[in-house]
């Protein structure tokens, strides 16, 4: 009868033991999962914010009326967009950012070259292109897109302030639009 408590009690101090390192484990399992997916959110493509910053930069030299200075501009975006890598991204990401990027480059080559008129033209299309690519990349600040329904039949852009200041028009008509979107 004693060797039946000892092993009735050897038993549940086992199946104790093994339900105990089970638990554990699906424990340190579930924190692992919660670390990676607190890194992803926090994670930010920084060569996508140089892109970001590039394009700014470009637009407030386009808001300034200042063609020298969007040409200028124009060629280091062409750098920082070339300079993308977007192999951290999943497969249909990569072959949608491939497609922005070079359309991208594309009007960023223009504006590098051209008269502001012209510029503003590219510009328009390279908005949107920025905009794709943060729709997938994300970004790390709050952004404002904003709309002018005057230029060319309606036209966005991107800014990091919601105060308008018009790339379309510049000093012609600086307040012209409204914002449209705030993105996070």
């Amino acid at each position: 009868m004693k060797k039946i408590k000892m092993s009735i009690a050897a038993m549940l101090l086992l199946t104790v033991s093994f339900a105990y390192a089970q638990e554990k484990d699906k424990m340190d399992h579930s924190n692992m999962k919660m670390d990676h997916s607190k890194m992803m959110d926090t994670k930010t493509d920084a060569k996508a914010e140089v892109i970001l910053n590039d394009y700014f930069n470009l637009k407030d030299a386009l808001v300034a009326d200042d063609t020298k200075k969007a040409a200028q501009l124009g060629t280091t975006l062409v750098a920082s967009l070339k300079a993308f890598d977007s192999s951290n991204y999943t497969k249909e990401q990569q072959s949608e950012l491939a497609d922005i990027i070079e359309d991208a480059t594309e009007h960023a080559e223009h504006i590098a070259e051209s008269a502001i008129d012209h510029q503003r033209e590219h510009f328009k299309t390279l908005s949107k292109d920025i905009t794709d690519m943060v729709a997938i990349t994300g970004t790390k600040n709050t952004l404002y897109q904003q709309f002018c329904p005057m230029y060319d039949k309606g036209s966005a852009w991107l800014s990091q302030k919601d105060e308008v200041r018009n790339p379309y028009y510049g000093s012609k008509m600086l307040t012209c639009g409204k914002v449209q979107k705030t993105i996070q």
